[in-house]
């Protein structure tokens, strides 16, 4: 049995990737509207509807409007923009953050995939609350740099753009003085009492990121050291294929007193570092911002949801 698949907006980034991790898998057939329908609401309707499942690679807005047309009870819907990722009504796909949000994703018929920054950040902190090392209104400072694909088609043209500017030839950061998109979702699932202070940054790179936050000994909830942090790591990471806690402070590894973002790129993998001293820890996840941080995390929790083995068309 094939199962059928409909992407909603697959001429973006993430539709583009989701097409090509389905390449080889003989479970799924794609239903493809034709290009001069693509924005027509009746006929994505009857797309929506046809599918066992529809990935929605959309703008906010039309995510919202895509969901309202379905009409039966048997299309799942696992939505890759901003739109659903914190309402009570959809699971938030990030399984790996326990067993019951594993379950969670098992059973579930709206799934709103994480951001890329949201992924590596949540990975981070929703096991030191939930361990109680730190308190839910610590205040945390987040710095993260991704690769230039995060920003969509008109950010790529930018930077690819044989005659660009110098300036691009450095880090960028934005979201200067505002909020970003995915700070709500990142107060939301892990637990934290009041939003982090987060410094987002681009890189003259195509994908791949890095996501850093920096954590004071003395205003934890309890007395630990950073072996202690890693240490819960990897017991609440135990047994995950996807994210992997890697050896306390570097050891023994190429990088160990160095991360490249792009390192694994192009893979669904999320690793987890922790470096510290008598002072502080440092807690960094490195990502690909196409992988695990949008279109292979869409297609693990697919693969979970059908309940078939979660790696699938990501290796």
């Amino acid at each position: 049995m094939a199962y059928k698949v409909f992407i909603d907006g697959k001429e973006g980034t993430t539709g583009l990737r989701i097409v090509e991790r389905f390449k080889d898998r003989n479970d799924i057939e794609l239903l493809e509207i034709p290009e001069e329908k693509r924005k027509d609401t009746e006929e994505r309707k009857k797309y929506i509807n046809a599918s066992d499942y529809t990935f929605l690679c959309l703008p906010d807005a039309a995510a919202v409007e895509a969901v309202s047309l379905v009409g039966n009870d048997h299309t799942k819907i696992i939505d890759a923009s901003t739109a659903h990722r914190t309402d009570p009504d959809w699971v938030y796909g990030l399984p790996e953050l326990s067993k019951e949000q594993r379950a969670a994703v098992a059973a579930s018929k709206r799934t709103a995939v994480p951001g890329c920054y949201a992924s590596g950040f949540n990975c981070l902190m929703y096991p030191m609350v939930k361990s109680a090392m730190i308190a839910p209104h610590y205040p945390v400072v987040c710095h993260a740099v991704s690769g230039y694909s995060g920003g969509g088609k008109k950010l790529i043209s930018a930077y690819e753009d044989e005659n660009r500017s110098s300036v691009y030839d450095s880090t960028r950061m934005y979201s200067l003085g505002k909020t970003h998109k995915h700070v709500k979702e990142m107060m939301a699932v892990s637990g934290l009492s009041y939003p982090p202070i987060f410094c987002p940054s681009v890189g003259d790179f195509y994908n791949g990121m890095t996501v850093t936050v920096p954590m004071h000994f003395r205003a934890m909830a309890k007395k630990v050291t950073a072996h202690d942090v890693w240490e819960m790591f990897a017991e609440h990471y135990e047994g995950e294929h996807f994210v992997k806690v890697m050896p306390f402070g570097g050891e023994g590894m190429p990088e160990e007193t160095e991360l490249f973002s792009n390192a694994i790129a192009d893979t669904n993998m999320l690793q987890i570092f922790v470096y510290g001293n008598d002072d502080h820890v440092l807690l960094v996840s490195r990502l690909d911002n196409l992988g695990k941080g949008a279109s292979g995390a869409a297609v693990q929790c697919m693969n979970i949801m059908m309940g078939i083995d979660e790696k699938t068309g990501l290796e």
